[in-house]
């Protein structure tokens, strides 16, 4: 039987450090800081963050939430080092998904969890949060930063993010789509965040590091998978505004199979031309190595549409001409058929 100590215990020697989460905090503050926006009430450091929805502008509105956040690609970020954007990822998958309800981001928060917290590394992926929520034009306005030691590898994090956001009463979306609307489909910056299960088991299959060129980019394999979600959220608001949005698809896990039926009401379909817009190179790289089938890359993959507007036939020229305007590429890939033509996502064509 051991011999029982009285030695004293502290938390620092249980693994939790928390004069490193007072470091974090202080370094964080100035990148949070530059998120403000009307509505925010305090900075950070409070049990809770305050939010005034008058300030921001709204007299009678209607809160929408959304949480998600970035799946396997942290295993490419742990394993590289590379923590500069993975923020960026995290608060693109929520303000992207509260656009399309027609709501404003207006603020958001971050879940940070690791064994053991190191100052710098934690520090570059919130600052990427924050430079997200610049682009989006929403404020950080609170967090939590756990270290639990035992619970991950040395090394390891995970992620995750929430969002809320506003719209005025009676201006949700999807609605009054129709038969004949148009699909506006808006280019994506690459893989996004989701199918990286599978972008892992191609990149084994290959045997190449990450850090090896990457056979699709003039940038190391590692640093091409890590191309950051791109946040549409301004140019959709921009469109929403314009009017003649009938609904948005942000184009997730599912890829545009089991994404844009999300929109369609009861008995309606749509048609999808395939070749109406440049397969990116990332994912004929990832069909070629990794012998998948073009059902598959549809269904796992946004194969180079990130997000599709369902828009008004009439007011398709005009509202592609803002989305060009707020810098998206744009194209039109299909429309809404009516009731009779069957229901999902009809192909033609073949990705290119």
């Amino acid at each position: 039987m051991s011999e029982r100590t009285s030695e004293a215990l502290t938390y620092a020697q249980a693994g939790v450090d928390i004069d490193a989460g007072n470091a974090l905090v202080d370094r964080i503050k100035p990148a949070a800081a530059a998120t403000t926006r009307p509505g925010v009430m305090a900075g950070l450091g409070g049990f809770g963050a305050l939010f005034d929805l008058k300030a921001a502008g709204y007299e009678d509105p209607v809160l929408v939430a959304a949480t998600d956040g970035v799946g396997t690609k942290l295993k490419i970020a742990i394993e590289t080092g590379v923590f500069d954007t993975i923020g960026v990822d995290l608060v693109a998958m929520c303000v992207n998904d509260l656009v399309c309800q027609g709501a404003e981001p207006l603020f958001f928060l971050d879940y940070f969890a690791t064994g053991k917290l190191e100052v710098e590394a934690a520090a570059r992926i919130v600052e990427g949060i924050a430079a997200g929520c610049i682009a989006s034009g929403c404020a950080l306005i609170g967090g939590e930063t756990a270290e639990m030691p035992g619970m991950y590898a040395p090394g390891d994090f995970d992620l995750a993010g929430f969002s809320v956001g506003a719209m005025e009463r009676g201006r949700a979306l999807p609605e009054g789509v129709g038969g004949g609307d148009v699909l506006l489909g808006l280019a994506s910056d690459g893989v996004h965040s989701n199918g990286y299960s599978l972008v892992r088991r191609v990149v084994e299959r290959t045997g190449l590091a990450w850090d090896a060129p990457a056979p699709f980019a003039p940038t190391s394999l590692g640093e091409a998978l890590l191309t950051p979600t791109r946040l549409y959220v301004k140019p959709a608001l921009a469109a929403i505004r314009a009017g003649g949005v009938h609904g948005l698809a942000h184009i997730t896990g599912g890829g545009l199979t089991e994404n844009l039926p999300r929109v369609l009401p009861d008995g309606l379909g749509c048609e999808v031309d395939l070749g109406s817009w440049p397969l990116p190179p990332v994912f004929g790289w990832l069909a070629q190595e990794g012998a998948l089938d073009q059902a598959e890359m549809l269904k796992t993959f946004n194969a180079g549409i990130g997000m599709v507007l369902v828009v008004s036939a009439e007011a398709a020229e005009g509202l592609t001409q803002t989305l060009i305007d707020a810098g998206e590429v744009v194209y039109p890939i299909g429309r809404v058929t009516a009731a009779g033509a069957g229901t999902g996502v009809r192909y033609s064509g073949r990705l290119a």
